[in-house]
């Protein structure tokens, strides 16, 4: 299994009875300009839409994408947990709008993020020991 996108979560609401409503945060493992793949343990069946929150709070930025209706055209289990493939309804992946743009830094910074994080987990950490 992959892991999940550092410092990025789902937030999305699902109604809990007649009028109460649950906030639930997920885990995304994959992002691009046509959707996502949200891990969670709630239930969703494929056709049903969502509007997610992307949120991406760090230390020295903070990024949210709010609002973006999402439908889900996949899913799979994992253990008590499902995987969904959610694709973006109203996204156009040509940067026009604001969300577009705020999508595109998202995607932007996790790309940094990942590639600093290949580089020190594939860095010279036995050259560290040999200087000690």
């Amino acid at each position: 299994m992959k892991e999940a996108l550092p410092d990025l979560v789902a937030r999305f609401r699902i109604r809990q009875g007649l009028f109460r409503k649950e906030q639930v945060e997920a885990a995304l493992f994959e992002l691009d300009a046509y959707g996502c793949v949200m891990k969670t343990d709630k239930m969703f069946n494929p056709g049903d839409t969502v509007v997610l929150d992307l949120i991406m709070d760090m230390p020295f930025d903070k990024i949210r994408a709010e609002n973006i209706t999402g439908l889900i055209t996949e899913r799979r289990k994992h253990c008590s947990n499902f995987f969904y493939s959610i694709d973006f309804v109203e996204l156009k992946s040509d940067g026009g709008t604001a969300l577009e743009e705020k999508l595109r830094r998202i995607r932007e910074v996790l790309s940094k993020k990942q590639s600093l994080k290949s580089r020190r987990s594939s860095g010279s950490m036995p050259g560290f020991r040999q200087m000690a």
